[in-house]
This record gives C-alpha cells, structure tokens and sequence, in this order.
C-alpha cells in the first residue's frame, strides 16, 4: 500500500495527468493561431485604397454607436466654434504645414504620419507587413465613418465661418462630404491604437501624435471638434472588431518583429524630419 501512495505522490509532483492521461509537457495545452496574414493579391479599390480587412457587415456602424451631432445654439456647436476661431491663428505656421502634410492619406505618404512616434520609417520596403496592415485598416477605419456622415451630411466649419483651410485644393470635394464624424481622425486613431500596441515602449509618443493627429483637422479648419472625437470612437470601436479578425492578427504580430527589428538599426526620432515635426507639433 505504501510503495502505491509512493507511486502516486511522484506522479503528482512531476506533473503527470494521471486523470488526463497526457505526458506532463502537455499537461497544460497552447493554443497556436495560424500565421498566415494578408495575400499578396489583394484588391485596389477606388480612390486607392487596399480591401480592408473586415466585411462591410460588420464594420462598427457609426449611426448606433454615435449620437446627433451639436445642434445650432446648442453649448456644444458654441465650444465647436470657439475652439475653431482659436485655431484661425494658426494659419500660415508651422503647424499649419503640418495639417496640411496630415491631410494626405494616400500611400506612400500616409506611412510617415507615425514614424517619427514610432522611431523607425515605416515602408513597403522596410517594414512591408506594417505596410499593409495600415493600408488595409485606413479602409475599415474611414468607412466605418460614413454610416453616420452620409445621415446626417453636417456642414463644416470653413462653410460657416468662410476662413481658410489648410489643403484649398479639397475644397470642392469636402463640402459635398459630411462633417460628421471625421473620417481622417478616425484612421488616425485607429493607428495610433494598433501602434501603440505593436511597440508599448513608445505608446506615449504614439497616443500623442494620434491625439494631434485628430487636432490636425480643427487646425485646417475641415472639422469641428465634435467631429474629431466622434471620429476617436468610431476609430476605438473599428481596432476592437479587428481584433476578432484572425488575418488581422496575423499581420499585427509579423509587423510586431518587423518594428522591433528596426527599432533595433534604424532609429529616426532625432532626424531633421522628426525635430521639424516635433517642433511643428508644439502646443
């Protein structure tokens, strides 16, 4: 009897599932999710942009999840034009460059709207899985918004207040495109979250510039500020359903390596470029 407790004791101890009946290195399975990430043949569509990653079924729908925009007269269109009166000023600085530099959301310049934050240059060359889940989630980003901004067609500032924006040569094309939310903000947002989770040691730099990213387009007088933070939720809500999506994974953990690998050789942040911007980007 005893030699059998004995027996027992050192299966217990070296791990054994006795009950299970598996070896002790698989007592306590792993889940391995596939790696594969995006093809290589995915499809354009137009304006330039790359087939996003999730159906249009269920891309957040910015209509349920946001309320009405300010009405006229209401407290929330007063601090909207106010906090568009205090950024007139900054039409012809440095910063005003810089909403006009973030305005371009076509690749590949839109890549170099984080890299600075980020501290490596992001390219289909360097960092070509990066690259494409960028490309891929300005897709679900900016059409996420537009459930809402075809609804309600809000009207935006330069068409109030008749000052200047910072990229005259939109003009035409944004005031038959609704205010509300912000499409841009939300593809920065959307961003800077899916960044700050690929590099944590440079989360603060990244959520800084996603949230300048976002002021950007108050600067350049296309957006009232509620349409920037309705733009910040529906960019928070369309990374969460990303999340759910296994391709999406997958290029967010090969983009991980890639960016610690450049991390590692290829630090930008004290460029020419990036003091100009830091210093842009000023408050």
């Amino acid at each position: 009897m005893r030699r059998i407790e004995l027996a027992l004791l050192v299966l217990t101890l070296s791990g054994v599932g006795a009950i299970t009946g598996l070896p002790a290195h698989a007592a306590q399975p792993t889940y391995c999710e596939s790696n594969v990430g995006s093809p290589s043949d995915l499809k354009e569509l137009k304006h330039g942009l790359l087939q996003g990653y999730l159906d249009p079924e269920t891309l957040p729908d910015s209509l349920k999840l946001l309320a009405p925009p300010p009405v006229p007269g209401s407290a929330a269109q007063e601090l909207d034009e106010e906090i568009a009166k205090a950024n007139f000023s900054h039409e012809g600085t440095a910063r005003w460059s810089q909403a006009a530099t973030d305005a371009d959301l076509h690749f590949p310049a839109a890549a170099s709207i984080f890299s600075c934050s980020l501290g490596i240059e992001i390219s289909e060359e360097r960092t070509p899985r990066l690259y494409t889940l960028l490309r891929r989630s300005l897709t679900d980003a900016g059409l996420a918004s537009y459930k809402a901004k075809n609804h309600y067609q809000r009207s935006r500032p330069f068409m109030s207040n008749g000052e200047s924006i910072c990229t005259p040569d939109d003009e035409s094309s944004l005031r038959t495109d609704g205010s509300y939310p912000s499409g841009h903000t939300s593809v920065g947002w959307a961003w800077s979250l899916i960044l700050s989770e690929i590099a944590p040691n440079q989360q603060d730099q990244i959520l800084q510039r996603g949230m300048d990213y976002g002021r950007s387009r108050n600067i350049c007088n296309v957006h009232w500020h509620s349409d920037v933070q309705a733009g910040q939720l529906i960019g928070a809500a369309t990374v969460a359903q990303l999340h759910a999506n296994p391709v999406f994974r997958a290029d967010l953990r090969a983009a991980r390596k890639e960016v610690k690998a450049q991390q590692a050789t290829n630090n930008i942040a004290n460029s020419i470029s990036c003091t100009r911007e830091q210093l842009a980007l000023q408050p």
